[in-house]
């Protein structure tokens, strides 16, 4: 007989709280990747040299990572914004009236189902722990792991930005004068094909799914940006 106390062993491992970074992660590399492949081999397609190609990766991966990042920490800033805001409305509740509040966890108990007793009793407990905790965990849908963290957000998407954009540079670093479309898309799908497969394992989803659905769109991305390449031929 196990007793509280008792360690688990077959402790569970959630995946929910890899949501945050893992979200921002895998948009950064795959943007990375797809992105800087997409403008130097829509370059080398224009008939520029190893040296245009080259900067233009470059230029392309700082100013894409400052884009993710300065994008990333707007939107999750805003959200986290919205919920201090819904968290400042129901303190102010909580002050004013507590019984109402009280009564309104319970009711969401019961929506739960438990049994209005029951409901209330649990209503009760939660609220003397922590109020404003249960509230915005059970009310508001607001938790610790799932909560909005801009910083992080930024950051790990303009890292992850740049680790993707190594691969095309250095497709193109590797590749012999006028074979730059040759080496990179090859390199860069491989490399889509990977991310792709590491992404949906982080996340719980089939490998080969999450690398199939990435090498096409980076595929696609590519092949438009070669055509776009060959209409502005500016070989020199």
């Amino acid at each position: 007989m196990t007793t509280p106390t008792s360690r688990s062993r077959h402790p569970e491992r959630h995946r929910s709280e890899r949501v945050g970074w893992l979200r921002a992660a895998v948009l950064g590399a795959n943007d990375g990747i797809v992105s800087i492949a997409g403008l130097v081999v829509g370059v080398a397609a224009s008939g520029a040299s190893p040296g245009a190609i080259l900067t233009s990766g470059i230029a392309g991966t700082v100013a894409g990572a400052m884009s993710m990042a300065a994008g990333e920490y707007v939107s999750v800033q805003s959200q986290a914004d919205t919920e201090r805001a819904d968290i400042a409305v129901e303190q102010r509740e909580l002050d004013d009236d507590p019984q109402s509040e009280l009564a309104e966890l319970a009711r969401i108990y019961v929506q739960r189902g438990l049994t209005p007793e029951l409901a209330h009793e649990v209503a009760q407990q939660l609220t003397a722990h922590d109020a404003l905790g249960s509230h915005a965990r059970d009310e508001l849908g607001i938790t610790d792991t799932l909560r909005a963290r801009p910083v992080q957000a930024a950051l790990t998407s303009a890292a992850a930005f740049v680790s993707g954009a190594v691969l095309p540079i250095a497709a193109v670093l590797m590749a012999p004068t006028g074979r730059t479309e040759a080496v990179a898309i090859p390199i860069t799908l491989v490399g889509l094909s990977i991310s792709g497969a590491l992404a949906a394992w982080a996340g719980g989803a089939p490998a080969l799914r999450g690398a199939l659905r990435v090498a096409f769109w980076g595929a696609l991305a590519m092949a438009a940006a070669s055509v776009v390449g060959r209409l502005f031929d500016v070989a020199v």
